[in-house]
């Protein structure tokens, strides 16, 4: 049997499943998602040595710091996995929910009903993390999954996709509502994206290459989660003390994911009292520095930064900083280099931060907060199936509702159009 044959099938199975998840009941969905974060606690070790193996492979092929980082498992990531499972147990289930309903002037009611969006493809790298978060997401917004990791989490994935999909059946959902693609070739991931007849909705999380893959080879609708070159402004008005704690926080605190910050921006006019100490506290933290001229002036030490370090997304300690005339200045770099997925100003000023608001155009604008808060969980969704940054259909964090459609429902009495 070819590979195509056997995506067709996992297809097939995912498109019969998602007819009867679509129906479940909430009860049902949340007795699932219950034992599911329970196979985890208990079936631990079973996927702890599923996941040394891949780091050990990991290593082997001299994945980065960071790609290590993503890939590893441990007893808190576990635990955070279980309790993503648990939290989306307890949201509210919004399949069927029935919102603007409203009589037209002929005494027609109108309105809309929140339906599951059918089968959903997730190509995703790395992080085995994602396999139960997208799985539990899926299953409580009534669809069908098909998750495709990569080769170098095979192992993790294969391991807590078997542990999430028996408990789950085992608790009354369609046998195949869960699906883990097996093959690591990627002929897999081609095949996957023709399977239009099937599949409703593509969704790739990971680097640039991957991301590029999908949406040229893809015939089925695709919401990217492209990568963060996110950006934190410290204006001139800004709080000193709260701009050194936002800026290293979004750099350090997990280097490693999309939304960590990549390039600070900082005010001219405080430059020469913010920046001594940041990158002091940077180099402290073993975080390697990329400036512009104006930065190198108020520090020799730091490397000069490149026309290429504006976009890129380290996913590591690495931070580019540039020195901006103006809040308008930091506005337009962010236009010309930003990914569109998290940006942050620091500010005392209203207006300011008003205007950086309104015009930054990404998934998510903050105030005085991290880049790190640009998360599922922490925006209260629950758990999150990646961050797009796309504007249709969603766009930032993707959690229960933008996991499901809406569609026109009618009440008539004997209506007919005349």
């Amino acid at each position: 049997m070819t590979i195509e044959n056997e995506i067709e099938i996992i297809a097939k199975n995912a498109r019969e499943a998602a007819l009867h998840t679509a129906s479940l009941s909430a009860s049902k969905k949340n007795d699932a998602l219950m034992a599911m974060a329970y196979a985890l606690e208990t079936e631990k070790e079973k996927i702890f040595s599923a996941n040394s193996i891949d780091l050990e492979n990991g290593k082997k092929n001299s994945l980065s710091k960071a790609m290590l980082d993503r890939l590893r498992l441990d007893e808190n990531r576990l635990s955070g996995m279980a309790s993503g499972l648990r939290d989306v147990a307890a949201m509210p289930d919004n399949v069927g929910e029935v919102i603007n309903m409203k009589r037209r002037p002929n005494g027609m009611m109108v309105g809309k009903m929140r339906m599951p969006l059918g089968v959903i493809g997730v190509i995703y790298e790395s992080r085995p993390n994602v396999t139960a978060d997208t799985a539990g997401l899926c299953l409580k917004s009534g669809n069908a999954i098909l998750l495709r990791g990569g080769s170098e989490a095979i192992h993790s994935n294969r391991a807590i996709a078997s542990v999430l999909s028996a408990a789950a059946s085992a608790a009354g959902t369609p046998e195949h509502t869960i699906q883990l693609i097996p093959m690591t070739d990627r002929k897999a991931v081609t095949a996957l994206l023709k399977m239009d007849k099937y599949i409703d909705i593509i969704i790739p999380r990971g680097g640039y290459e991957l991301i590029r893959f999908v949406t040229e080879n893809s015939v089925i609708p695709v919401i990217k989660h492209d990568k963060g070159v996110c950006h934190v402004y410290i204006d001139r008005q800004a709080d000193l003390d709260m701009a050194w704690e936002i800026a290293f926080n979004s750099k350090v605190q997990r280097p490693g994911v999309c939304n960590a910050m990549e390039t600070l921006l900082v005010h001219k006019d405080i430059a020469a009292r913010f920046l001594p100490t940041m990158i002091r506290r940077f180099g402290e933290a073993g975080v390697e520095i990329r400036g512009c001229e104006q930065t190198r002036e108020i520090a020799r030490e730091v490397s000069l930064a490149t026309n290429k370090d504006w976009d890129e997304e380290y996913l590591d300690l690495i931070v580019a900083i540039k020195v901006v005339d103006s809040v308008e200045g930091a506005m337009d770099h962010i236009a010309n280099y930003g990914s569109g997925h998290t940006e942050s100003i620091v500010t005392n000023n209203y207006k300011t931060a008003q205007e950086f608001l309104a015009k930054v155009d990404s998934s998510a604008v903050m105030v005085n907060a991290s880049t790190r808060f640009n998360d599922g969980g922490q925006f209260g969704l629950g758990a999150e199936i990646g961050i797009s940054t796309q504007k249709l259909h969603a766009r930032g964090p993707m959690g229960l509702d933008e996991l499901t459609s809406l569609k026109f429902i009618v009440y008539g009495d004997g209506h007919i159009r005349k």
